[in-house]
């Protein structure tokens, strides 16, 4: 069976660019993978996606886009794509179970946060233990929190969380921040903030929530020295990893490994991959033409399920729009 439109990913991004392909009369099957939902499935409640003034579960509101999408005809599969071709049309994907083929594709494969990997964390992921500031921080009004990691994100969290928190502690394993300047300066004259340098947490404790963590430091006398701290939350921000390790030699990416889109190229043109690019108005078109992407797996500034959801609708307006000239030049 030939569909109009595959994609790759069942977040906010793949899955809201299936609500639009469907109501645009395009065939389209979402590839969702063993697990389906994208980083909303690790969440509690959110309150910052727009439409829900009291908040909503993070998996009730991916049911709910996923209920959506099958309204308006979008097949999902829940099977983990092993492989793709987009060397020629119609492009094929394969997975575990099947093999699809299609005339065009959407690449919302989302990114996957850089955990701690120490004991504690994942038991108190959406109990104290976040990833996303922007997301959380309301909840931690007069609260002491900690941010984990040395770079503009670690700093961003940071001054975010000032807004609402008592008290700010930044855990950096180095003596010294990544971070940009201009950041660096706005934490360190924060009266909100302290930083804990050359130090690293090796477990989170608590009960039904998080209530500190255990942390170990190395002292100016080369010394380990390990203390327990009492904290409310922790955030995470030591980086994002895109799931693009199946489009590697497929697709452009960048260093970090963010698939790049066209609009990239147009501002840097030394980064073409090819001799011939895209039409330079389908800005979510990757550097193989037809093959579009949508959300985090791109996205390595704003890393929201809004936005996710934004760029899942742009590239479905743009498969539209770049089938329907494909027809017209009878492609």
């Amino acid at each position: 069976m030939l569909y109009d439109v595959l994609i790759i990913g069942s977040g906010p991004a793949g899955l809201t660019s299936g609500i639009y392909t469907s109501r645009a009369a395009l065939k389209t099957l979402i590839i969702a993978g063993k697990t389906w939902g994208g980083q909303l499935m690790l969440t509690t409640e959110v309150e910052n996606y727009p439409g829900f003034p009291e908040g909503i579960l993070g998996p009730e509101l991916m049911e709910r886009m996923k209920k959506q999408a099958v309204r308006f005809g979008t097949e999902i599969r829940d099977e983990q794509v092993t492989g793709v071709d987009f060397s020629r049309q119609p492009f094929t994907i394969k997975t575990e179970r099947s093999e699809y083929q299609g005339k065009s594709a959407i690449v919302a494969t989302g990114a996957d946060t850089l955990w701690l990997n120490v004991p504690g964390e994942k038991q108190f992921i959406g109990k104290g233990v976040s990833s996303c500031a922007p997301c959380d921080a309301f909840f931690y009004k007069n609260k002491n929190v900690i941010v984990v990691g040395g770079g503009d994100s670690a700093m961003e969290e940071a001054l975010v969380l000032t807004k609402f928190a008592t008290k700010v502690t930044i855990v950096h394993r180095r003596g010294k921040f990544r971070a940009s300047k201009i950041m660096q300066d706005r934490v360190m004259k924060h009266p909100k903030i302290d930083v804990l340098w050359n130090t690293k947490i090796v477990e989170i404790v608590g009960d039904q929530k998080v209530t500190g963590v255990r942390l170990q430091t190395v002292n100016s006398k080369q010394q380990i020295v390990k203390e327990t701290k009492q904290i409310d939350g922790i955030f995470v921000a030591i980086g994002h990893s895109p799931n693009s390790i199946i489009f590697e030699g497929k697709l452009a990416l960048d260093q970090k490994g963010f698939i790049k889109r066209i609009m990239n190229y147009l501002a840097k043109p030394d980064l073409a991959p090819q001799d011939e690019l895209p039409a330079s108005h389908f800005r979510s078109m990757t550097s193989v033409e037809g093959v579009f992407v949508a959300g985090d797996v791109h996205d390595h500034q704003y890393k929201q399920a809004v936005t996710a959801a934004g760029y899942g609708c742009e590239a479905a307006l743009e498969v539209e729009k770049w089938l329907e000239e494909q027809n017209e030049h009878g492609k």
